[in-house]
């Protein structure tokens, strides 16, 4: 595993290894995008986002935020979870999570929710193995505008 002082605030110079490292999970975006979005995202409060960087190269990211829903209240969501292939098994993504929690918590959160593709089936012993228990499944649905 590598050192947890790798762990730390993800920067604008960090989005060509966040778009890589999303493309790996599916979702394809160049750095420019990836830029744009670091910028919208980073100053927001509510938004978290930690990587885990060895040198120059990512070995993972996590984003999360906190949300406020009239249904349930507040809740701290995983929104985005990528470790690198190649790093897989190493302990980075425990340690990512660890991080969100240990912020959900700091901001006075009781409750962490992350949504897993069906068919990442990969994923989902990761996140029973970090607590976290199953409580629906769901469709969701799309309409481009």
């Amino acid at each position: 595993m590598h050192a947890v002082s790798a762990l730390r605030v993800a920067t604008p110079g960090d989005a060509a290894e966040i778009a890589r490292l999303s493309t790996q999970l599916g979702y394809p975006a160049d750095a420019a995008t990836m830029a744009d979005r670091l910028t919208r995202w980073m100053p927001r409060a509510d938004h978290f986002i930690r990587v885990v960087a060895d040198g120059p190269r990512l070995l993972g990211w996590i984003a999360a935020e906190r949300r406020l829903t009239l249904e349930t209240g507040d809740s701290f969501e995983i929104v985005g979870l990528v470790v690198d292939q190649a790093a897989h098994r190493g302990g980075i993504g425990s340690t990512l999570v660890a991080a969100v929690a240990d912020w959900a918590r700091a901001h006075g959160g009781s409750r962490l929710v992350v949504r897993s593709n069906i068919v990442r089936t990969e994923s989902h012993p990761f996140y029973e193995r970090q607590g976290f228990t199953r409580v629906k499944s769901q469709h969701v649905y799309r309409r481009d505008l």
